[in-house]
């Protein structure tokens, strides 16, 4: 009887087509995560300081039949304190003095300064329903006024007209994260916290910082430039939340 013999079986290589299959899928196991990781950060650290309306305007323009706002749950009129006048280029103080505008938080308190000299002091409201930033940053645009919408339920607001609004940013917080420093009418508690961000000031405070920090005002909406730079903001300290 003939003994048949076992014929082994090689097996086959693995198709070119395969390995580049593969290769994709290690691949994206690799990056899918990384590229995820990446948009949560940069999705907390973009928010922007009005989280619904940003900065979508840059217009500065008055809106005339928008005169109802909403703060904390309460309905504000908007006072209609515009007019062609008070956008007339205007510059207060010396304009070869080295203009300084500092926030000490812990104070709750905002000095402009011309070189060492103090020229202003006023009371302001930072942030209670979200962190004011700390640094150094410089004033990128001025807005005659501006809407600002934000929070969410209880301290939901939507605030037409908010005036004499000056955004300020760095490297590290950009101009899409809507910080400025504006006037307020919609509360009257200044040298308390009560922003969601933002530096609040009475409007007649604003005024005055407004007309005095660079760029100079030259109308509705004015940009910083190269040859037109916005005045250094330094915020520091840390608040007391009420």
């Amino acid at each position: 009887m003939r003994k048949i013999s076992k014929v082994s079986r090689r097996k086959k290589p693995a198709s070119f087509g395969y390995l580049i299959r593969m290769y994709f899928v290690l691949c994206m196991l690799i990056v899918l995560p990384a590229l995820l990781g990446i948009f949560v950060i940069n999705k907390t650290n973009n928010t922007c300081a009005n989280s619904i309306s940003c900065i979508k305007d840059l217009s500065g323009k008055f809106e005339e039949n928008q005169t109802q706002s909403v703060f904390l749950g309460k309905v504000i009129t908007a006072p209609a304190y515009i007019t062609d006048a008070d956008i007339k280029t205007t510059v207060l103080g010396d304009t070869t003095a080295k203009k300084v505008i500092k926030v000490n938080l812990a104070t709750q308190h905002l000095y402009a300064y011309e070189d060492d000299r103090l020229v202003y002091n006023f009371p302001v409201s930072t942030g209670k329903w979200g962190k004011t930033p700390t640094g150094t940053f410089h004033i990128w645009v001025k807005l005659r006024a501006t809407r600002m919408t934000g929070g969410s339920g209880a301290d939901f607001y939507d605030l037409a007209n908010v005036p004499y609004t000056m955004f300020f940013s760095n490297n590290e917080v950009p101009a899409s994260r809507g910080y400025s420093i504006h006037g307020a009418y919609w509360h009257n508690n200044f040298g308390h916290t009560m922003s969601h961000g933002c530096i609040n000031m009475r409007t007649e405070d604003a005024k005055v910082i407004f007309d005095w920090a660079d760029p100079p005002t030259t109308g509705y909406s004015t940009r910083a430039l190269d040859t037109n730079l916005g005045t250094k903001v330094a915020i520091y300290g840390e608040p007391l939340i009420e």
